[in-house]
């Protein structure tokens, strides 16, 4: 395990120097994500996956790392069942690789979630939970100002209990699949 994560960290840094020239650090990107959602684990019998929209903003902190933060909500119903998703979700955007204005990406962070259920006519109570993020993604810098991408994000919210007696807990999981357009600043 040490010897990969030495690995890792020295791939970094060579990858690092060579993107000295092409990267500007310390700026901001404000940008939409546009794909797909699809629910997993106890959501997925609740809801139909559809298209929907993130709010993304990054900082760029140095050669090597982003932070990524991505607002979402979104509502998935099947038939008499929905499941709304709130979430706002950070996560660390690691450039395993850059040449020349192609970088792909690992991420993973924690973030605040806000999943409610309807069920049988009864709704769960909009409670905010701690969860997990990871996923991966492909950056292509258009110019000094615009980028494209695409990204894949895996989101577990925790189990949130409930208190009415005949309301199932909350609890499941989902994946996005964006196509990203940002613009730095």
């Amino acid at each position: 395990m040490a010897t990969t994560v030495m690995s890792f960290l020295f791939l970094q840094i060579s990858f690092a120097n060579e993107a000295d020239n092409q990267r500007k650090i310390h700026k901001h990107s404000a940008g939409i994500g546009l794909g797909q959602t699809f629910l997993l684990g106890n959501f997925e019998s609740k809801g139909d996956n559809k298209i929907t929209l993130d709010f993304l903003y990054t900082y760029t902190a140095s050669f090597s790392f982003d932070l990524l933060l991505n607002l979402h909500s979104s509502a998935h119903t099947h038939n008499d069942k929905e499941v709304k998703l709130r979430g706002a979700a950070m996560g660390i955007k690691s450039r395993v690789y850059e040449f020349d204005s192609f970088s792909p990406y690992l991420l993973g962070g924690l973030g605040f979630y806000a999943p409610t259920v309807v069920e049988n006519g009864k709704t769960s109570e909009r409670k905010v939970t701690f969860g997990f993020n990871f996923g991966g993604g492909l950056d292509l810098r258009l110019n000094d100002m615009f980028s494209v991408g695409l990204m894949g994000q895996f989101h577990h919210p925790f189990k949130i209990k409930q208190d009415e007696a005949g309301v199932k807990d909350v609890s499941g999981s989902y994946f996005k699949l964006l196509m990203t357009l940002m613009y730095q600043f």
